[in-house]
């Protein structure tokens, strides 16, 4: 807990603090942000990304067998890139500004087996710890099909090991479904915001899921202290997990591919503005990194939090980083924005995105629901509310007038949200969305 003193002198020194106390909307550029690559002291890179993506191509044969919803991409869990022009004038109407550029939406929220953003990083780490399990077993040899995992042998194998993850939910379904799909005991420890429907889920697929009267932080501690004391346990730490981060990352290449399918072409005289909503960072912070890496100076990529749970632009701002919670200035970390209702900010990725984030923006909760509804009525798009907030990015962009300050031209750039949840959502709790 920090001092009146000690957060007196911060509102001096950070303008934007008394707003962000307040839960007021603000939109925060990082003073740290490099547009070139000079980021040696960093210890992942580009070839851990593609080492990624290979690990994932040779599950594929596995994951196609056991989820027959991803055989028509050949076991490849993979989003489609959309161009959503036609939605440019809601949002100009909605947020009062023009809109300069083009329009895409990342559709993570239809991502195959978990329905979120989370199938990548929680889907990778599992399956990578699997690998690492059987190799070390002799069960299996990187040079053989990966569809062997279907073998009974390898689930009996696996039932003698425990996967765990503290969670608000999607990370939850990821690590649970994949986990529970291997033979691993599977446990989820929820925080007191995940969705019951999430819950429910979870227990149908057969993992136990443990429920905390307190937020995600404590679920993620309780979790990470349970699974010290079992050396048959392995915990999945949203919080700093390196591997985590680069099943993320992975999303950089396959965006890349979806581009140049489109001639579209992202360089400086090009740019990417990049909308991601953000919890505790390894999602966002995982997807941004891989960007840089994939796209360099041509891309700009921003976080999106709900004014209730702003912990990364606090972390990042204040430079404390995991050592600050929003509770610590006063502010309750209650959001209908489940995914993002995260206090304490991952240090692991703050560190890593000193020199890669362009920037952070808050938004209210009920603009998440006004834009879910209007996605909804003119595209048929069902979002969580989290995933709609990274929607009034463009907006936010053209009325902090963020292009002079990056010296850019605005007339070549290219918008993506990204959407980061939302299929699995079932359809009574969505038509209570719409009703808020």
């Amino acid at each position: 807990m920090f001092s009146k003193n000690k957060i007196e002198k911060w509102k001096r020194k950070y303008s934007l603090l008394e707003d962000i106390i307040n839960t007021k909307e603000v939109i925060w550029l990082n003073p740290k942000y490099q547009t070139t690559e000079s980021h040696s002291d960093i210890e992942l890179s580009k070839e851990n990304i593609i080492e990624a993506e290979k690990r994932l191509n040779r599950f594929k044969p596995y994951i196609k067998e056991v989820f027959p919803e991803t055989k028509k991409n050949n076991g490849l869990i993979e989003s489609v890139l959309e161009s959503i022009n036609d939605f440019k004038g809601d949002l100009e109407d909605i947020f009062n500004t023009s809109i300069d550029g083009s329009l895409y939406i990342k559709r993570d929220d239809s991502l195959p087996i978990a329905g979120s953003i989370k199938a990548r990083g929680g889907i990778y780490e599992v399956l990578k710890y699997a690998e690492t399990l059987a190799l070390k077993n002799n069960l299996i040899t990187k040079d053989e099909n990966y569809e062997k995992f279907v073998n009974k042998e390898f689930k009996t194998f696996f039932n003698e090991y425990s996967l765990a993850v503290g969670s608000t939910g999607n990370l939850g379904l990821s690590i649970g479904i994949m986990g529970a799909t291997l033979g691993f005991k599977t446990t989820v420890h929820m925080s007191n915001d995940a969705k019951e429907w999430k819950k429910r889920l979870l227990r149908e697929k057969g993992v136990h899921v443990k429920e905390y009267e307190s937020d995600y932080s404590k679920a993620v501690e309780e979790g990470r202290k349970l699974s010290e004391n079992d050396p048959r346990s392995y915990f999945i730490d949203d919080e700093k997990s390196k591997d985590l981060f680069l099943g993320y990352a992975v999303a950089a290449l396959r965006l890349k591919k979806q581009f140049e399918s489109r001639n579209i072409t992202v360089n400086k005289n090009n740019p990417l503005f990049v909308y991601l909503p953000c919890g505790v960072g390894g999602g966002p912070g995982g997807i941004c990194f891989g960007l840089k890496k994939v796209f360099g100076e041509g891309v700009y990529c921003f976080f999106a939090e709900p004014t209730h749970s702003p912990a990364m632009l606090i972390g990042m701002m204040t430079e404390e980083h995991n050592n600050i919670s929003v509770q610590d200035l006063g502010i309750d970390n209650k959001t209908a924005a489940d995914g993002l209702a995260v206090g304490t900010p991952s240090k692991f990725v703050g560190k890593i995105m000193e020199n890669y984030l362009a920037g952070i923006y808050t938004i209210q909760d009920e603009i998440l629901f006004q834009l879910l509804k209007k996605l909804y009525n003119k595209k048929r798009i069902k979002l969580e509310p989290s995933a709609v907030a990274g929607f009034p990015g463009p907006a936010k962009i053209r009325q902090n007038h963020i292009y002079k300050k990056f010296d850019i031209e605005k007339k070549n750039i290219n918008h993506l949200i990204w959407a980061t949840g939302g299929i699995m959502v079932p359809e009574y709790i969505f038509q209570e969305y719409l009703l808020n």
